[in-house]
C-alpha cells in the first residue's frame, strides 16, 4: 500500500482526478464523417525519439496504468514497448465498441506536454476567444458554416467586433469544406474570417471580414449573471462555462469567491427562482461544481453526500484500508450564501456541449430537489480519470486514464448516454444574446415558471442545418471533471 500511497502522490503535488474526452458529440440527429477532432497527441515528435527514449516513457505509463486504470484487467499481457508513446498508450485501452464492448472505454488520452494541459484545465490556452457549432451549409453538400455561440469579454474575437450569432463561412478567403475547414480554423494563428448571413431560409455570403489573432488567454468561466421579476417570482440566472476555481497559477479561487458573491447577492434579492445555464460548460474541477452543487441545494450541508467514487478492484480494497470510506466521498460544502431554503427546484439548460461535472452538478442534486432540463441531451460522461505526471520531470507527457466511476447519493449513475432534457429546445440558427428573456432556451425556462408553457418537445427542429461538431469538444483535451485529492496523510 506504501508503494500505491507514493505513486498517488507523485501524480502531482495537488493530484487531480478529470473526466476528459476524446470523442465527439453532435448537435444534431445526423452525423456527418468529418467532425471537429479534440486537442490530442498525434505521435509526430514522439516518433522522432530513440528506441531507449520510448521504452523509459512506456515503463512509465505501462507502470502506472497497470495500477491506476479503472479496467487494469484488461491491459495486454505484452503490450509492444518499441511503439511511440500516444501509440503505446492507446494499445493498453479497453476500447469503447457500440456493439461488442459498449461499457468499454471512450475517454482515456494522453498529450505530449502535461503543463499544457495542467494551463487548459484551469481555463489558459491560446485562442481567439470565441467558441461555435460548425453546422453542414446545406443538406447532402460539402459546405461548413461555423456559428458564434459565445466571445469572451476583452478577447481578441471581441476586439475584432465578433459576437454570438455570427455566422462564419470562410477563412482567409476560402470557403469552409468538410475537407479543409479543421485546417483553416485549427491551424496557424491570425484569421480573417468571412461572415454570411441568413436570407429567409438561405445562407449568403457577404464581403465583411473580421480579422483576428490568436493569443494566450485567461478564460473567466463565469459569463453572465441576472437577476429577474417576473410577477411574485425572482429568478436568478447564471451562465457558467466551465467549473475553474481560480485563474492558472492561482491559489486564490477568486471564480469560486465570484460564483459566491452572485449567490449571496441573489439570496440578498430573494430570488426563489433559478435557472443555470450550463450549455457550454464541458466540465473542470469537481471542487468548483461541489462548490457550486452547495449554494442551490436544498437542505444540503457538509455532512450530505454529493457524490462517491468507484475504483478498480484492485486498488480499492487497499485505499479502503489507508483511509476508510471518506476517501471516495464528495460531501456538499456548507455555504452561508446557499438559497436552497427558498427553491423548490432548479433550471438547467443543456446541449451536447454540457458534460462531466455539469452533469454532476444534475444528477448530484437531484437526489434533494427537482431538477428541470431544458434544451437537448447532455454529452454523457460519468467516469473519471486522474492526470499522470512524472515528478522527477524526466517524462514531461501528462496522460489520463480513466480510474473511476462517479453515483449519487442514491446510488445512481446511469446517464452514460447523457440526460435527456425534461423540455426539449434546440438552438436555432438565428441566435439572441444569452440573458435576453427571448432567447430560446431562456425564454423556455420563464414559461415553466410562469406557468405560460407545457413539458414536451419546443423548437427542436428550430435548427435545420446537420452538425459537424463543436470547437468546445478541444476545450480541456475534450470534457472535463477534475478535483483535487484529499490530502494523504503518511
Amino acid at each position: 500500500m506504501r508503494k500505491t500511497v507514493n505513486r498517488l502522490l507523485s501524480v502531482r503535488s495537488s493530484l487531480l482526478l478529470a473526466l476528459v474526452g476524446a470523442t465527439l458529440s453532435l448537435a444534431s440527429c445526423q452525423k456527418p464523417t468529418d467532425e471537429v477532432a479534440p486537442q490530442t497527441t498525434t505521435g509526430s515528435t514522439s516518433t522522432s525519439a530513440t528506441a531507449s527514449e520510448n521504452q523509459t516513457i512506456n515503463d512509465w505509463i505501462l507502470s502506472n496504468m497497470q495500477e491506476l486504470y479503472y479496467w487494469n484487467d484488461k491491459i495486454p499481457a505484452n503490450p509492444d514497448k518499441t511503439q511511440a508513446p500516444d501509440v503505446f498508450f492507446e494499445s493498453l485501452l479497453n476500447k469503447y465498441d457500440a456493439t461488442t464492448n459498449p461499457n468499454g472505454d471512450r475517454f482515456s488520452w494522453i498529450q505530449e506536454s502535461a503543463d499544457e494541459l495542467a494551463a487548459s484545465l484551469s481555463g489558459q490556452t491560446t485562442t481567439t476567444g470565441m467558441e461555435y457549432n460548425l453546422f453542414l451549409r446545406s443538406s447532402g453538400g460539402t459546405g461548413v458554416i461555423a456559428q458564434v455561440l459565445y466571445v469572451l469579454p476583452g478577447s481578441p474575437a471581441e476586439k475584432a467586433g465578433l459576437k454570438r450569432g455570427d455566422i462564419i463561412s470562410k477563412v482567409n478567403g476560402q470557403l469552409l469544406s468538410t475537407t479543409n475547414y479543421a485546417n483553416l480554423l485549427f491551424s496557424g494563428s491570425t484569421y480573417t474570417f468571412g461572415l454570411a448571413s441568413l436570407s429567409g431560409q438561405s445562407l449568403v455570403d457577404s464581403d465583411q471580414t473580421r480579422t483576428v489573432t490568436a493569443t494566450v488567454f485567461q478564460e473567466n468561466p463565469v459569463f453572465l449573471d441576472s437577476v429577474y421579476t417576473v410577477g411574485n417570482k425572482k429568478i436568478g440566472y447564471l451562465v457558467y462555462n466551465q467549473f475553474v476555481p481560480g485563474a492558472n497559477g492561482s491559489n486564490a479561487s477568486e471564480y469560486d469567491a465570484q460564483v459566491d458573491a452572485i449567490f449571496s447577492d441573489f439570496k440578498a434579492k430573494g430570488v426563489n427562482e433559478l435557472v443555470l445555464d450550463l450549455r457550454y460548460n464541458p466540465g473542470g474541477y469537481t471542487s468548483s461544481s461541489a462548490n457550486l452543487a452547495s449554494l442551490i441545494g436544498k437542505g444540503v450541508s457538509s455532512s450530505k453526500l454529493y457524490f462517491r467514487e468507484e475504483w478498480n478492484a484492485t486498488l480499492t480494497p487497499q485505499l479502503q484500508k489507508e483511509y476508510g470510506s471518506s476517501f471516495f466521498a464528495q460531501n456538499f460544502v456548507t455555504k452561508a450564501q446557499n438559497i436552497g431554503a427558498n427553491l423548490s427546484r432548479v433550471f438547467v439548460l443543456t446541449t451536447d456541449q454540457t458534460a462531466s461535472a455539469s452533469e454532476l452538478i444534475i444528477n448530484g442534486l437531484r437526489p434533494y430537489m427537482t431538477v428541470t432540463t431544458i434544451g437537448t441531451t447532455t454529452y454523457g460522461k460519468n467516469v473519471g480519470s486522474i492526470t499522470v505526471t512524472d515528478e522527477s520531470g524526466k517524462i514531461k507527457w501528462g496522460m489520463q486514464p480513466i480510474v473511476f466511476k462517479s453515483y449519487n447519493s442514491l446510488g445512481q449513475s446511469d446517464y452514460s448516454t447523457g440526460f435527456k432534457p425534461s423540455i426539449e429546445v434546440e438552438e436555432p440558427l438565428t441566435l439572441l444574446p444569452l440573458g435576453d428573456t427571448n432567447e430560446a432556451m431562456l425564454r423556455t425556462a420563464f414559461n415553466q415558471i410562469s406557468g405560460a408553457a407545457t413539458s414536451g418537445r419546443q423548437g427542436v427542429t428550430a435548427n435545420p442545418l446537420s452538425s459537424v461538431g463543436s470547437s468546445i469538444q478541444r476545450k480541456a483535451g475534450g470534457h472535463a471533471m477534475v478535483r483535487a485529492l484529499k490530502s494523504l496523510n503518511l
